[in-house]
């Protein structure tokens, strides 16, 4: 008899061979050789100081109570609501969900929002995490330029054209990653007014909220409000978690919390959703209130190394004027403009041969050659080493006197 090859679906049917970038990263990483690592994006590993209890939260004997609340359970959500109310915004238990990621966040909402087939916007660039996520869902996923016109900014005109009958909301970033663009009252109005007219629903990310301004340049990012406090007559979904607001990303906690017209009704349908898969358990749920209430401290360490590094940063680009750093509003990330005189990859790859490994700008969706982005997030010495090679590079490889005067 025939042995018939089993189907699989076309939704998973990605190219999952390594990158040649991965690929020499990785020989570089078995071989013991020492690099500099400016894409470190985890703060367990960044040398932060954790309280020494920190895990003593996970044993609180009611977690041994399999009490399963599809929307979470209500200590929890209390934590969440008093997140915001430290910000200024109000929030109810009722309007929270709490997920155990925000990558589970965003299947929730695409299930809540969109039929096969139908379209969500995200701005660009952005954080290559939407594509797998509106895959997996069945749903196809449209881009929309940000554009850097002295700070990073929404191309209202790109996002108008990339809006089609099919469209049911919009995905921003807020602040962006990795440009650290936040949304200005001007932008916030535009979208708003988009949304009412074209019938839309609008999903913020919020993860790094709590890290705008760190930049040196005057930006009014410290002015940036959550969009938990709703837009008049626009469904939003605001979604964060502990990953950044608690500098925990194996814990595995989020939230998603909703406003906006019909959110009765909208919540009825979420709770349906968490209701089929459960996924939150109860340790993680009672440690939250704990973790979330002391976030303050790991967050001003956060933010005294992203502000040391890009001020060491900005030192050692003085020896190269055709590098250029974008201006920095938030999160942890710098972005780079470099010489486009050879596709990034090739860069990345010799500053790799060198001991340091960067991000290429078209990792986040920017064009294949002229960009880098560096993480501010890693250990100073480490950081200094990376960034001193790096600037070495382009001194003796790549920058021309002229550089800087034509971009």
């Amino acid at each position: 008899m025939k042995t018939r090859t089993v189907h699989l679906s076309q939704r998973t049917n990605w190219n999952v061979e390594e990158s040649e970038l991965a690929r020499a990263h990785q020989e570089r990483v078995e071989a013991g050789l020492p690099t500099a690592d400016l894409t470190a994006s985890n703060p367990t590993r960044c040398g932060f100081d954790y309280p020494a209890n920190l895990l003593a939260a996970l044993a609180d004997p009611r977690a041994l109570d399999y009490d399963p609340q599809p929307l979470g359970l209500l200590p929890a959500r209390e934590a969440v609501c008093e997140y915001y109310g430290v910000r200024g915004v109000k929030v109810t238990p009722e309007q929270v969900v709490l997920t155990t990621s925000t990558s589970e966040a965003y299947s929730y909402l695409f299930k809540l929002l969109c039929d096969p087939g139908d379209e969500i916007i995200s701005l660009q660039p952005g954080y290559p995490l939407f594509d797998y996520l509106a895959g997996l869902d069945d749903v196809k996923l449209g881009a929309a330029p940000l554009v850097y016109d002295e700070g990073w900014q929404i191309e209202f005109e790109g996002l108008r054209r990339a809006i089609t009958g099919h469209t049911r909301a919009i995905v921003v970033v807020h602040p962006n990653n990795p440009t650290g663009h936040f949304i200005k009252d001007w932008e916030k109005d535009g979208l708003s007014e988009l949304c009412r007219e074209r019938g839309l629903a609008l999903i913020v990310d919020e993860v790094f909220l709590d890290y705008v301004g760190t930049g040196n340049e005057k930006t009014g990012a410290e002015k940036a409000g959550s969009f938990a406090a709703g837009l008049e007559g626009v469904p939003v979904f605001a979604v964060s978690g502990l990953s950044k607001v608690a500098g925990l990303p194996q814990m595995k906690a989020a939230w998603i919390v909703a406003t906006g017209p019909e959110r009765s009704a909208t919540m009825a349908r979420l709770e349906v959703i968490a209701d089929t898969f459960l996924s939150m358990n109860a340790p993680v749920q009672w440690a939250l209130v704990k973790w979330v209430g002391e976030s303050r401290s790991i967050q001003e360490q956060i933010l005294r190394r992203v502000k040391t590094n890009l001020a060491l940063l900005d030192r050692e680009l003085e020896r190269a004027p055709g590098l250029n750093r974008l201006k920095v509003e938030g999160g942890w990330y710098a972005v780079l403009r470099i010489p486009a005189i050879e596709p990034d990859d090739a860069t990345v790859l010799a500053l790799l041969e060198r001991g340091v490994w960067v991000h290429p700008g078209h990792f986040f969706g920017m064009s294949e050659s002229g960009w880098l982005v560096v993480s501010l997030l890693g250990r100073e010495t480490e950081f200094s080493t990376g960034v001193t090679r790096l600037v070495d590079y382009f001194q003796t490889h790549q920058v021309s006197n002229n550089f800087s005067d034509r971009h």
